[in-house]
């Protein structure tokens, strides 16, 4: 077994000065230039190590506020799995000067929606609110980064115990196919490697630790130096500056937190696993092969291999397991994360199917795929697809600012797009076959048999791998000599802010016409992005079956049937044109209409309504 070592740093923790110091420094100044695509920001950090990042859109009185901080269970140790999502639990949970169950409460009632998520490299917080809330959801977010503590006490503690073990057991215990991720990952990574273990982490694990823990968890990574501030929305930057150097400025400065950088599992074997699963009932048969982290050029090319062997019905494997029913579902995605990725295959076979047999056609996807290579249209169609993706995430300003803040977080640089966007149009079918042979071709992987009662045997192989603790070394993470030290204020901050100005709502200009004599059409002009999108709808849904009981179903049937063959096209062929253009055609019954959603970039419009006319 290989061992393994993480480098941590930890430094004493400082108290900055009073907020009326605390001077935000312009770092950076983005604009739009042509038609680059971008999203204009100002970047600033304050003295306490806390990046604050503020994009103007004035289309909409709303304001979208995000908190990252760049800790997540890769940042756990062994033994106490679960911290990183357990205190995002907590967090909601009250603080200095918001009194229990307030967070949800004063967010609802400001006409706002919150969330929080965690993942293995990040923590966020976010919340959408009228512009005129924007003081108050930055007051909430301060007083959850620097006055915590007091308030978390056992009771809180136990009750976001419980609810996190009965999470886990809702979403991976008592589910089908719940538990293979955590099974493949545990033997995929090195023992002790944080991402052997999933966010949710173990329940003996939650059941050890203390109240002590999970504040110390907080101390170590919370610190507003390992924290970007996303403000996205009807704001002006300047008032934003001053309203986080005032809430967030005198929060001391955290402990430093040093980059986390692991080598690629390397396995030597295929390692053959099975685990038994009460609740499938077919099985399921998982290969894993380790890949590069996200960002890499790399990571693109493992994308579009992806894609032609199990993503869409134009794939390999649809084509041969799911088309000819040997398989219910059959897939392959390259799943990225800050330390490695993993190339993942997942096929759940009909009945009567052998996971061995399974195994073999995985292996003859790959035979074919090296026949067939990688074609010109795979390349366009990827390629258009990810510049659809990446104009469209640019629709909204939660989009917009969730970009910022993982840009930032991730890479250091909030003006990634542009980079981002380029790795992906400037693939070519030589980095694909490069990337195939260098991490997926005849490499081993981690091989998952997913039995189920009554098939237990239904092997792909015999269990042949033990997971080994041998040369492991535990890091120090750092958590000794940690205190506890609150931000002074001249300003009274348990005073919950008031409302802003009431926001004025601007109704975008819009146009009526009457088309071809018979077609109403009202639409509307923004030059936002590049992207049209119209809709088609047509009277007569659901409720039309009634007139005939013996056709009930058959509106349902009607839109279902415009998924299938065309005239000139098969299924197939014609989803395979539209991916060629970035675009997208629906079709869907209501209770009372038919309707048709078509999305396009401008450039292919005429040639996505000449797919719609054949549709």
């Amino acid at each position: 077994m290989k061992r393994i070592l993480f480098t941590l740093s930890a430094a004493a923790v400082l108290c900055s000065p009073l907020y009326s110091l605390a001077q935000a420094k312009l770092v950076e100044k983005v604009t739009r230039k042509g038609n680059e695509v971008v999203i204009p920001y100002e970047k600033y950090q304050l003295p306490n190590g806390l990046t604050v990042i503020v994009h103007e859109d004035h289309s909409d009185p709303i304001v979208h506020v995000d908190v990252t901080y760049h800790v997540g269970s890769a940042r756990e140790e062994i033994g106490k799995s679960g911290f990183a999502h357990f205190f995002e639990h907590m967090m909601f949970q009250g603080s200095d000067n918001v009194a229990d169950e307030q967070h949800f409460k004063i967010i609802t009632e400001a006409g706002g929606t919150l969330n929080g998520t965690t993942n293995r490299d990040r923590t966020n917080y976010f919340e959408t609110v009228p512009a005129n809330q924007l003081e108050k959801m930055l007051w909430l977010e301060a007083d959850r980064m620097g006055f915590l503590l007091d308030a978390v006490t056992q009771q809180k503690f136990e009750v976001q115990r419980a609810t996190v073990k009965n999470e886990r057991g809702q979403r991976y215990d008592n589910v089908p196919y719940g538990l293979v991720s955590e099974v493949a990952a545990r033997n995929l990574y090195p023992y002790g490697h944080p991402y052997s273990w999933l966010t949710i982490g173990y329940v003996e694990d939650l059941n050890r630790v203390n109240v002590n823990d999970l504040k110390n968890f907080f101390l170590r990574w919370y610190g507003p130096n390992n924290a970007v501030l996303t403000v996205g929305g009807d704001v002006n930057a300047k008032d934003v500056v001053k309203l986080a150097e005032k809430y967030f400025g005198s929060i001391p400065r955290g402990p430093e937190v040093a980059p986390m950088s692991l080598p690629i599992p390397v396995i030597e074997n295929d390692r053959y696993i099975s685990m038994m699963d009460n609740y499938a009932k077919l099985p399921q048969l998982r290969m894993v092969y380790p890949t590069p982290p996200m960002y890499t050029q790399e990571e693109v090319a493992l994308d579009v291999l992806a894609e032609i062997i199990g993503q869409g019905k134009n794939s390999i494997l649809y084509k041969n397991l799911v088309k000819t029913q040997t398989a219910v579902n059959a897939n392959a995605f390259n799943s990225t994360t800050e330390l490695s990725g993993e190339f993942v295959l997942s096929v759940t076979p009909f009945p009567g199917q052998k996971l061995a047999e399974v195994e073999k056609m995985l292996r003859d996807a790959f035979r074919e795929f090296e026949k067939r290579g990688v074609t010109d249209d795979d390349i366009a169609k990827f390629r258009s697809q990810a510049e659809a993706q990446a104009i469209r995430g640019l629709e909204n300003v939660s989009g917009k600012v969730s970009q910022l803040a993982a840009y930032q977080t991730f890479t250091g640089n909030a003006n990634f797009i542009g980079k981002d966007l380029a790795r992906y149009t400037s693939v070519t079918k030589e980095d694909v076959m490069k990337a195939y042979s260098k991490y997926i071709k005849e490499k081993p992987a981690v091989i998952v048999s997913v039995l189920t009662k009554g098939n237990e045997n239904n092997l792909a192989a015999p269990d042949n791998y033990t997971v080994s603790s041998e040369g492991y070394k535990a890091p120090d993470y750092g958590y000794n000599g940690l205190k506890y030290v609150k931000a002074k204020d001249n300003f009274e901050r348990s005073k919950l802010p008031g409302n802003g100005a009431n926001p004025v709502v601007t109704v975008p200009p819009y146009w009526r016409e009457t088309v071809a004599g018979t077609v109403n059409a009202i639409g509307s002009k923004s030059d936002e992005i590049p992207v049209v999108t119209f809709q088609l709808k047509f009277k007569g849904g659901r409720m039309m079956d009634a007139l005939d009981p013996s056709r009930t179903g058959l509106a349902n049937m009607f839109s279902t049937m415009m998924d299938e063959d065309t005239k000139n096209y098969t299924a197939e062929d014609f989803s395979n044109e539209l991916d060629k253009l970035g675009s997208s055609i629906s079709v869907y019954t209501t209770d009372d209409a038919t309707v048709v959603n078509v999305q396009s970039l401008k450039k292919n419009l005429d040639r996505t309504v000449k797919l719609l006319e054949e549709r």
